[in-house]
């Protein structure tokens, strides 16, 4: 009789043992899956890991990039302001409202205010990441941002992008970091080289950015209701 209740309680500990363990298992399956799934519908963010970091004046001037597995050297950031230029007596005005396009097929940008062409260049827009198509608006400059993302050999750290615009609009919230902006990693455009952002040559990046709305008051220019940012619209497909 003694040995048939040994047999019993041994029996019932082995029981609670194992019932322990498919509990245990079941809960980190369920914690794998959430983590999972938090991680697939994480934001993605066009300018870095974390788009808070890219959301700030940063310049680190002597220091060197990492892009495509090689090292870059960022160009060299002047805080400083610039003397607002002078109009000439007697040059003409241009009016109307200023307008950017981005042709994703083309990989061109154009520049129009009214009628009147205000430049155009050539432009590396998402080959990791697709650029955003529709409409827009720039509601945020900064002089210089650091980007960093990407994993392997895909991984950039890039201080000192210069001339950087942020823009918003239905299919690009204002957090998730897409922006025109000059890039020195790469002399490829005309052709996708960007994680979604719009890649600019350097002169024609601050070329635009000295134009657009809002107009520049300091190193971090924010779009106002007197002042708001100039549209843009991006549409197209991009070449594979």
């Amino acid at each position: 009789m003694a040995k048939r209740k040994s047999q019993k309680r041994k029996a019932q500990k082995s029981s609670f043992n194992w019932s322990f363990f498919l509990l245990l298992l079941f809960s980190v399956l369920v914690l794998g899956l959430i983590i999972i799934f938090c991680s697939l519908n994480r934001p993605f963010c066009a300018s870095s890991s974390n788009c808070k970091e890219s959301m700030k004046l940063d310049v680190e001037n002597n220091v060197t990039g990492v892009f495509d597995g090689q090292k870059v050297i960022p160009p060299v950031i002047d805080l400083s302001q610039k003397v607002p230029s002078v109009k000439v007596l007697g040059e003409a005005t241009v009016s109307g409202e200023k307008h950017i396009y981005v042709d994703l097929t083309t990989q061109t940008l154009t520049a129009y205010q009214g009628d009147t062409l205000f430049m155009t260049a050539s432009v590396s827009t998402g080959k990791w990441h697709p650029t955003p198509t529709g409409d827009f608006k720039i509601w945020e400059k900064f002089k210089a941002v650091r980007m960093t993302g990407g994993s392997g050999a895909d991984y950039y750290d890039l201080p000192n992008v210069p001339y950087t615009m942020f823009f918003e609009g239905v299919n690009a919230a204002a957090g998730d970091g897409f922006s025109l902006h000059g890039a020195y990693w790469h002399d490829n455009f005309g052709h996708p080289m960007s994680h979604g952002c719009v890649n600019m040559k350097i002169i024609d990046a601050e070329k635009l950015y000295d134009w657009v709305n809002p107009i520049t008051t300091g190193n971090v220019t924010p779009a106002t209701k007197s002042d708001p940012g100039t549209k843009i619209t991006i549409y197209g497909q991009a070449p594979i």
